[in-house]
């Protein structure tokens, strides 16, 4: 066995819990230190067959998925930062987020499309990074160059890690039922926009950076503009009902839009078909932490703000000191130097 599939299992294992999550990708808390124990693809609980073969045929690029997962939780968590629900995970829970994904709601839409992307983004890099010998640099999609500039660099990659995303987060959505149609629609909407979102960077040759020579190469942009152009998908999803209909194989259920009188969804939206809580209160049931003590924007009108994020149970405020650097210079050269300063905030929380 090579040191290629020890790793990558360890980084399957970690994989696996967003399957109590109706997904099939993780990374859970008791498995944050990787490369601590040697696991192989086959004693990892909870991989279907599908999971299992691609695991083993795939172990190169498994630590990315991990990674990939990783970015697209920590993405989630700073796109929500300022909501009621902050895409708060659970230590001591299998369900990194707790029940809180078991509705079909437009939270579990989010976090599937985020999810997928993450996956398919640091899948694509670590090709175009060379971090694999089973990828490296996209060479289909170069076409003509433009003028004053030619083809040169590592453009990356988006299909072969669109491809991995597809294959390993798809491989339990395979049921007939509503929420695995929901799953599927909403895991590709993410990654579909690294397509919508790659562009060409240009690098300038020649002296004293005169730019005589210049090669371009297609390329991902910061995984921040994925968390924003898929954060207003979730502003705008669009809620739908289930359908059932009789097929060879069974009853089969499909998604139709609830309001006819709204533009359809596209396969780069996100849908949903059930409410969410209101997450003001904490509830077990479905998850929910509330928002007492949490910190508030007095300033704000928006969600973020007092008077909504505490669901107008009032705040309190407290004052609190803190010491920074300030009266800063620069000496020539070439270093910095600051003095410490106390600053004293008022601090808003939620009652």
């Amino acid at each position: 066995m090579d040191m290629y599939e020890l790793s990558a299992a360890k980084c399957s294992l970690k994989l696996v819990e967003l399957h109590n999550i109706q997904w099939s990708l993780a990374v859970g808390h008791q498995y944050s230190s990787l490369g601590t124990q040697p696991i192989l693809c086959g004693s990892i609980p909870g991989l279907v067959p599908k999971q299992l073969r691609f695991c083993r045929n795939y172990v190169e690029i498994m630590p990315s998925v991990a990674e990939g997962v990783k970015i697209g939780i920590q993405e989630c968590q700073h796109q929500f930062r300022g909501r009621r629900w902050n895409c708060t995970t659970v230590n001591d829970n299998l369900a990194i987020f707790g029940p809180v994904l078991d509705k079909a709601t437009r939270e579990s839409a989010f976090v599937h499309a985020i999810a997928s992307a993450g996956v398919a983004f640091a899948v694509t890099r670590a090709c175009a990074e060379g971090s694999a010998t089973i990828c490296g640099c996209d060479t289909r999609h170069k076409g003509p160059p433009g003028e004053g500039w030619k083809w040169g660099g590592c453009s990356e990659d988006v299909e072969f890690g669109s491809m991995v995303s597809r294959e390993f987060a798809d491989a339990r959505e395979n049921r007939p039922d509503a929420r695995s149609a929901m799953n599927r629609h909403n895991n590709e909407a993410g990654r579909m926009s690294l397509n919508d979102n790659m562009f060409l960077k240009c690098k300038c040759h020649g002296l004293s950076g005169s730019c005589e020579v210049k090669t371009c190469w297609w390329s991902q942009p910061d995984f921040r503009v994925i968390g924003d152009y898929m954060k207003d998908k979730y502003d705008s999803a669009s809620e739908m009902v289930v359908e059932k209909h009789k097929e060879s194989r069974g009853w089969v259920e499909t998604l139709r839009p609830k309001y006819n009188y709204f533009k359809p969804p596209t396969e780069r939206d996100l849908v949903y078909y059930e409410s969410s809580p209101n997450f003001c209160d904490p509830n077990p049931e479905t998850g929910s932490f509330g928002t007492r003590d949490r910190i508030c924007n007095l300033t704000s009108h928006g969600i973020d703000g007092c008077d909504l994020l505490c669901c107008g149970r009032g705040h309190n405020t407290r004052t609190e000191k803190r010491k920074e650097k300030c009266h800063c210079i620069f000496h020539w050269c070439c270093y910095v130097s600051c003095q410490e300063c106390v600053r004293v905030y008022d601090v808003h929380t939620c009652k």
